[in-house]
């Protein structure tokens, strides 16, 4: 359904040329939109002519033509003035609206074809013949992309981000749920994820200078055929997720740049507490205080380079290689040796995973 704030504009815009005043009414008379307030017609009228086997009508001055949506009558066009430059006007101000419905209709069809798309909704054979019926291709490159506001519902960043990719008509724009805007981007050839990356760079900017929007933007890996959009998204949606984990200072998280983060985000819970459990045998992760967890993370940050970290932290060589050993002895573990280094940063990243996990369960 048109909003009458289209069908407003509509009829401004064709008495803006034409000079003729013109009314939508629903068929029940109820107007909707109109350009003129003196007048004399009733919604008596408007219903009486909407019940009548005639498809347009001249009465009491005004001209009324019926406006079809597949055969169902769904608007009533009065045109005010009877001569035959009013009734041409009419007849073409009610197929511009005509045209306005088979173009809405469209749009919303395919929106909703996306969106069953993207939900895995849909047998094969109907993604490509539905896909045909729409004319989308089927045989290009995609990328998905999930917007998520630090509002949750936020109907002006689905608004906002519209208005930009308003040109790109092959691009979709859309919303399964209250908390994320996806946005299914056809790419040209020769783009990749540099300028996928770039892409989502311009958005936030967008939403946080001109929208005022804090969000968070994450996009999976790119498919070649429609019938993957779907694996694209759950891969967003998985960037998303992994990202507020492990990347909380990211605001634009790639799947396929996930990492390690990426696989412990797929294990099993009872697995992890196992794991920590082997790892951490005498002292648990939650006990480190705040100096041992800054030496840790710097330690990291640095390549496990011990002169540089020494040095950013400002404190003395032979401190931090004190500290190195303390935590040593507490865990088993030392960092210095790469595969005790390895060992003990996924350890973290697990702690991590699990503190998430249950704190989402509650």
């Amino acid at each position: 359904m048109i909003s009458n704030q289209v069908l407003q504009s509509t009829i401004d815009s064709l008495k803006g040329i034409t000079r003729v005043d013109i009314a939508i009414a629903d068929i029940d008379g109820k107007i909707l939109a109109t350009t003129f307030s003196d007048d004399q017609y009733t919604e008596t009228m408007v219903s009486s002519f909407a019940d009548s086997q005639a498809d347009s009508q001249a009465a009491g001055g005004y001209q009324f033509f019926k406006i079809f949506d597949e055969h169902q009558l769904e608007y009533v066009l009065i045109a005010k003035g009877d001569t035959d430059d009013v009734y041409m006007v009419g007849k073409l101000a009610a197929f511009q609206i005509q045209t306005l419905l088979v173009a809405y209709k469209e749009k919303f069809d395919k929106d909703n074809f996306i969106k069953n798309l993207l939900l895995d909704n849909l047998l094969l054979v109907d993604i490509y013949n539905r896909a045909k019926k729409l004319h989308i291709d089927v045989g290009v490159k995609r990328v998905v992309y999930i917007v998520e506001t630090d509002k949750g519902s936020d109907s002006g960043a689905l608004e906002a981000l519209k208005t930009l990719f308003a040109a790109r008509t092959k691009d979709f724009v859309t919303a399964v749920d209250e908390k994320n805007v996806i946005i299914v981007r056809e790419l040209k050839a020769g783009e990749g994820y540099e300028d996928i990356q770039k892409n989502a760079d311009a958005m936030l900017d967008m939403l946080e200078t001109e929208a005022m929007i804090q969000a968070r933007i994450s996009f999976g890996t790119v498919i070649d055929e429609i019938k993957e959009v779907s694996k694209s998204y759950k891969e967003a949606k998985m960037a998303l997720e992994v990202g507020k984990i492990f990347y909380p200072g990211r605001t634009i998280i790639a799947y396929n740049s996930l990492g390690i983060g990426r696989l412990i985000y797929q294990l099993p819970l009872p697995l992890c507490k196992m794991f920590i459990k082997e790892i951490f045998t005498s002292v648990s992760p939650d006990e480190f205080d705040e100096e041992t967890l800054t030496t840790i993370n710097k330690f990291f940050e640095n390549n496990l380079n011990v002169s540089e970290t020494s040095r950013q932290l400002y404190i003395h060589r032979n401190t931090l290689v004190y500290r190195l050993d303390k935590l040593q002895r507490s865990t088993g573990l030392d960092l210095r040796i790469f595969d005790d280094a390895i060992t003990f940063k996924i350890a973290l990243m697990v702690v991590k995973y699990m503190k998430y996990m249950e704190s989402i369960d509650y």
